[in-house]
């Protein structure tokens, strides 16, 4: 009896792994927003790493959590490293910068060894500004980490969308009271 047992938990575990290996390894979540604000506006949130805390749901989540910054203030180089008990300890840098148009950066969770790049991209269009949340990369070629990567839309796509709302309300409510 205990050698089904056995031989049935190394079938199912090979089955998980088999069907990992099947899974892509990379992930790409995108999300949108419409702001009633020029880009400017938008984008002085966005390039500036200190600003995130007004408006990252993660800030929100953890009051107590560590952030220590770096590096030139919204520029290419900036670096924020945070510990936290509930949304784990991470880097990100600021890797590229096309003023009022596109910010991109790196994100590291070094304890997990996966990391993405994000990207915020601006579209001013008559009078509103569209923001659209690129966030992609490859957890590489462990198959259960494979899992991670099919999931990664439903783990952090609610959080980006809140993010960008939470974006929203700060820049239309700056611009109008301009």
């Amino acid at each position: 009896m205990l050698k089904k047992i056995g031989l049935g938990v190394v079938v199912v575990a090979l089955f998980f792994i088999l069907v990992g290996w099947l899974l892509p390894s990379e992930f790409k979540v995108v999300r949108t927003v419409r702001i009633e604000a020029p880009a400017e506006i938008i984008f002085n949130h966005v390039k500036d790493l200190r600003k995130w805390q007004h408006w990252g749901v993660w800030f929100e989540r953890d009051p107590d959590m560590k952030v220590v910054y770096e590096g030139p203030v919204s520029a290419v180089g900036m670096k924020s490293s945070w510990q936290s008990e509930t949304q784990g300890n991470g880097e990100m840098e600021t890797v590229a910068i096309e003023e009022n148009q596109r910010f991109i950066y790196t994100l590291t969770f070094p304890e997990m060894g996966v990391g993405s790049t994000g990207e915020l991209t601006l579209r001013e269009k008559e009078g509103e500004t569209v923001v659209i949340w690129h966030d992609y990369g490859d957890v590489g070629a462990n198959p259960l980490l494979h899992y991670v990567a099919f999931f990664m839309d439903r783990m952090i796509g609610a959080d980006l969308q809140m993010g960008l709302e939470n974006l929203k309300v700060i820049s239309e409510t700056e611009f109008q009271a301009m």
